[in-house]
C-alpha cells in the first residue's frame, strides 16, 4: 500500500465525486492499485485554481468503469472523506510541502504533472498537518523541544504516520472541520428559518447536521449537510422536517404542533442553501434523508 494524490477539479471531464468516487483512465492503473487500503489527498492542479490540497479520504477498492470502457473508478470509503481547515498551496513561501516532487537540484521533476502519484509518508503527514493545523494540540505529546520532534518525524515515520491517521479519525476532528465548512457555506444561518443567532462570545449558536447521518456512513462534506438552529436540527435528526431537491422544506404530519413549526421557518417555505452550486446539498442525500429518515407523510 502507499499514500498518494488524486488531481482533482470541479469542472473536470471525469465522473468524480471525491467522497465517493473518483475516475481516472487505464495507464493510471498500476500506480492507483498501489493506494488501496490505505489514504489519498485531493489537490486541485496550479492552472484548474487556488485550492492546492484540500482534502484527504481513503481508497476501498478500485474497478473498472461499468458505463466507460478504458476507464476505472477508485471508490473512496466516504466515511473517511475530509476537507482540510485549510487549503494547502502547491507551493508557499518558496517551500513545497509534497517534496518528493522535486529533483536533487531543486528543480521540479516531472511527477508533479502525474494526475495520480504515490508520495512518501513524509509528505502525506506534513500536508494533514498544514491542512488540518490540529496537530499541537490534537496529536500526543512528547517531552522533548520543538527541535527534537522535528527530528522524530524524520528518524520514526511510523509512528508519525499513526499520529496522523488517527488524527484524521478522530470524532472530535472531524466534528470540528464539519462544523467550519457548513456554517462558512450558510453565513451561520439556519437554513429552514434565517435565524443567525451570535451568542456574547462572538460564536454562531446554528449547528451543523448531517443530512446522510454518520452512522450512515454519510460523509463529512458540505454536499451532506445543512446550518441548522438546535431545535430545527432536533426535528431534523427525528425525521419530523426534511427537504426536497427543490429546497421546499417537509413537514411531517407526525409534529403535533404544524402551526407553531410554521412561524419560525422562513416565509417561503423553502431551505437557504448556499449560493455556491458546488456546495448545496447533493440530490443523494436529501433522498436518503426522504427515504429513510423522514416520519410520516408530508403536509401539503
Amino acid at each position: 500500500m502507499s499514500k498518494g494524490i488524486f488531481l482533482y477539479r470541479e469542472d473536470s471531464r471525469y465522473d468524480d465525486r471525491p467522497w465517493a468516487v473518483y475516475q481516472f483512465p487505464r495507464p493510471y492503473l498500476s500506480r492507483a492499485n498501489q493506494m488501496v487500503g490505505d489514504w489519498v489527498i485531493f489537490m486541485e492542479p496550479v492552472k484548474a485554481g487556488r485550492k492546492g490540497y484540500h482534502a484527504v479520504a481513503k481508497v476501498d477498492r478500485i474497478t473498472p468503469d461499468p458505463h466507460n470502457s478504458g476507464m476505472f473508478l477508485a471508490i473512496i470509503d466516504p466515511a473517511s472523506y475530509l476537507d482540510f481547515d485549510h487549503n494547502v498551496p502547491f507551493k508557499s513561501s518558496g517551500d513545497y510541502p509534497e517534496r518528493s516532487v522535486l529533483k536533487e537540484d531543486g528543480g521540479m521533476s516531472g511527477r508533479a504533472q502525474w494526475a495520480v502519484r504515490p508520495i512518501p509518508l513524509t509528505d502525506f503527514n506534513r500536508i494533514v498537518g498544514l491542512g488540518l493545523d490540529t496537530h499541537d494540540e490534537l496529536l500526543p505529546r512528547s517531552g522533548g523541544t520543538a527541535s527534537s520532534a522535528a527530528v522524530a518525524e524524520e528518524q520514526a515515520p511510523y509512528h508519525f504516520e499513526q499520529d496522523r491517521v488517527q488524527m484524521l479519525t478522530l470524532r472530535t476532528v472531524r466534528d470540528r472541520v464539519f462544523r467550519t465548512r457548513i456554517l462558512k457555506a450558510y453565513d451561520r444561518r439556519c437554513a429552514f428559518t434565517g435565524f443567525q443567532f451570535i451568542n456574547g462570545g462572538g460564536r454562531a449558536e446554528v449547528e451543523a447536521a448531517h443530512i446522510k447521518s454518520v452512522e450512515a456512513k454519510g460523509p463529512d462534506v458540505v454536499q451532506n449537510g445543512l446550518a441548522l438552529s438546535g431545535t430545527v436540527h432536533w426535528m431534523f435528526d427525528r425525521g419530523l422536517l426534511s427537504v426536497a431537491d427543490d429546497a421546499t422544506i417537509l413537514l411531517s404530519n407526525t409534529i403535533n404542533d404544524v402551526d407553531g413549526v410554521r412561524k419560525i421557518l422562513n416565509a417561503s417555505g423553502r431551505a437557504r442553501f448556499p449560493e455556491a452550486e458546488i456546495e448545496r446539498p447533493d440530490a443523494q442525500f436529501l433522498r436518503w434523508h426522504r427515504e429513510q429518515c423522514f416520519k410520516g407523510v408530508a403536509l401539503a
